[in-house]
């Protein structure tokens, strides 16, 4: 008999999870396959696919990157009633001819290689699968998250805002992938916009904590290209490339002095770029509690941080993206969710 109330107990159980689990599951599936969404206030774009999730058999738990940000983030916008599945934009992946618009043929073979994916990772333990699995599980991820960031691009210059819940990947290189990033995806989204002739001048404010060492090396000496990095400087990548901006920053650096900075900075990097477009990396690694940095801003400081250069686009009538990026404490997710949050109401009281 009390076998049987056990069983019955653990089913329940069972059951519970499964119909908690299930909103979820159905929520993604709303935005597996390509197509457009509805701008905000006809102003602002998500842009989002639940392809973006990386899955190696669990592996992917090993990396301090929390894989499963981006879908938190998205599940919870829609949970609080800030959006519906049909708003987001759900991109198409890049394709070969897009990448190659920055990236070498080499890095391109060298993705057939599970050791160099693996290295591109910083996962060792991933050489072990082969690259099939790889590529299916790792790679086609980072192409359709790496193409939201196009799209977000393509949206902003329609509406004004776009922002790609993903993307940020500013360790890539052209003839290789480093740190947690394997194609560079802002690079691609302003070299495929100019060579279609819609963009001419750029401008990247990069706002993770570690330098965008990547999308420095790309645009060395590129005049159409403005690079903007601030960064703690004390961390990786040691030795940093030259943006055409750095800002470096002390170990406990918070709130007050992080804004007054970026406030100080930003009218001049407008008048230095004269850009057609802006695009954020705003990765949440500057958090206070990230366990790769030793800054000191809160969430709150997080979420006026990306409005202040968001409004300051707004103000000039410059289209402006939004990426993710880094952000590897637990708060991570949250903190991005209450920014984009901050971004939909203010576009909404517009």
């Amino acid at each position: 008999m009390r076998k049987k109330y056990i069983l019955r107990i653990f089913i329940f159980g069972l059951i519970i999870i499964a119909m908690a689990c299930k909103p979820s599951k159905l929520l993604l599936e709303k935005v597996g396959e390509p197509r457009d969404g509805m701008p905000i206030n006809n102003r602002l774009a998500l842009v989002y696919s639940s392809r973006y999730q990386i899955s190696l058999y669990k592996l992917e738990k090993l990396h301090p990157f929390d894989i499963n940000k981006y879908a938190r983030i998205y599940i919870q916008l829609i949970e609080d009633g800030l959006i519906s599945p049909e708003d987001i934009y759900v991109p198409e992946p890049l394709s070969d001819e897009q990448v190659l618009s920055v990236h070498t043929g080499s890095f391109l073979e060298s993705l057939k290689s599970s050791r160099n994916i693996a290295e591109y990772l910083e996962l060792p333990q991933a050489k072990v699968f082969p690259s099939k699995t790889l590529s299916r599980g790792v790679l086609r991820p980072f192409l359709c998250s790496s193409g939201g960031t196009l799209e977000a691009a393509r949206q902003a210059l329609k509406y004004g805002v776009g922002i790609n819940i993903g993307g940020g990947y500013h360790h890539a290189k052209p003839h290789k992938g480093e740190g947690f990033c394997i194609y560079a995806d802002v690079p691609i989204a302003i070299r495929v916009l100019q060579q279609e002739g819609i963009i001419s001048k750029a401008l990247i404010i990069d706002l993770d904590v570690h330098q965008g060492n990547g999308t420095a090396l790309i645009f060395e000496n590129d005049e159409t290209v403005f690079t903007f990095s601030m960064h703690q400087g004390d961390i990786y990548p040691i030795p940093k490339e030259n943006s055409d901006l750095d800002i470096e920053l002390r170990a406990g650096t918070g709130d007050y002095e992080y804004l007054e900075i970026l406030t100080n900075h930003l009218p001049r990097l407008f008048e230095l770029s004269k850009p057609d477009i802006v695009i954020i990396i705003g990765g949440c690694d500057i958090l206070h509690d990230d366990p790769l940095a030793s800054l000191n801003m809160t969430e709150d400081g997080i979420v006026k941080r990306d409005w202040l250069a968001i409004e300051a686009c707004l103000e000039r009538k410059i289209p402006v993206v939004m990426t993710l990026a880094g952000g590897y404490s637990e708060h991570a997710w949250h903190a991005q969710y209450s920014s984009i949050k901050n971004i939909i109401d203010n576009i909404n009281n517009m």
